[in-house]
């Protein structure tokens, strides 16, 4: 395993001595689950005392947008999507993306076949659920991509629903198709009693109107400050330490953030199951953003047609800098 870690603090060891360590506040995007496992397993396992930093992770939730506790000064760092990040961005929070921890994407699209539907020439006619707050660009790109109406006015349209951050309206016959998570909502389904060749399943990614999620993003101002830069790159040094532990030792890591669950809602089977999913999305990522990927991103939000506010009305300037996984991983 690649000692990110040692080189990053070494970066400071002149000047840690016997100072506290410097304290971080990372926001959640999302409650606590294994979504974030890396940087939990960083916590319990002691990279971030090893790079001197003293981490406080503050779960999120339905309630809590990332990009306003950061604009409030209430993080240092959060994970959010690039979608919401840049869109924030656009209106004035100036968010900045220093790593990008997952490298592929769970976001699809899963339809029943009972309902017809075997290829995208079938969505016509059809209801599908789509996740809102910022989740929605994504679909819309790829419908106006599809040249397929949203409105559902006429038989060669489909009918949008709102969907709720579960898999119920596929469950419970609402919804032809639905949004669903690789590490969590699909496995919903499958635990409901539907079948793996009961559904056709559409990712984003493989449509070509992907976008880059959980990544990790700081205000622009705070870059200008050489020890808040240190800090940072200690930070993703020893966040990805714990990613990389995460992906060597799933169930382990699955155990950990259940200890840091206060809510009780999780359970140890569904969290196993989220590990394994989401170490396919970080296992080709060192934290460095791939420029392409982002390109991507930025193509998906400036070509969705959303009957609500645009993402993005324009290219973004300054959104990413390669200045901390840079440090971080020499």
């Amino acid at each position: 395993m690649k000692n990110w870690i040692a080189g990053a603090v070494a970066l400071t060891a002149t000047t840690a001595g016997a100072q506290a360590a410097d304290e971080v506040t990372l926001q959640l995007k999302w409650v606590t689950q294994a979504q974030f496992a890396g940087y939990y397993v960083a916590e319990s396992k002691g990279f971030y005392d090893e790079a001197d930093l003293d981490v406080t992770i503050k779960a999120g939730g339905p309630d809590i947008a990332p990009e306003q506790v950061i604009a409030a000064g209430g993080a240092d760092v959060i994970t959010t999507w690039m979608a919401a990040g840049l869109a924030a961005r656009e209106r004035g929070v100036p968010l900045v993306n220093i790593a990008q921890p997952f490298k592929t994407g769970g976001l699809q699209v899963n339809c029943l076949k009972a309902a017809g539907i075997e290829s995208t020439d079938d969505f016509p006619g059809h209801t599908m659920g789509v996740w809102f707050y910022g989740n929605e660009y994504p679909f819309y790109a790829w419908m106006a991509k599809l040249g397929i109406e949203t409105d559902g006015a006429d038989e060669n349209g489909v009918t949008v629903i709102k969907q709720a951050f579960s898999a119920d309206p596929l469950i419970n016959g609402q919804a032809d198709c639905i949004s669903t998570m690789t590490y969590n909502e699909y496995g919903q389904i499958l635990d409901a009693g539907i079948t793996e060749e009961e559904l056709v399943t559409f990712n984003y990614l493989e449509e070509g109107v992907g976008m880059l999620e959980d990544g990790l993003y700081v205000l622009a101002e705070d870059l200008e400050d050489p020890a808040f830069k240190d800090k940072m790159v200690r930070f993703v040094a020893a966040s990805m330490e714990g990613w990389k532990y995460a992906e060597a030792h799933p169930d382990e890591a699955a155990e950990i953030v259940l200890e840091y669950d206060e809510t009780g809602a999780q359970t140890l089977e569904h969290q196993q199951y989220m590990m394994g999913e989401v170490a396919k999305l970080t296992a080709s990522s060192d934290g460095t953003l791939d420029p392409a990927d982002y390109e991507q991103t930025v193509a998906t939000l400036l070509s969705a047609v959303s009957p609500e506010n645009p993402a993005i009305t324009k290219e973004p300037e300054g959104a990413w800098t390669h200045e901390i996984t840079d440090e971080a991983l020499n």
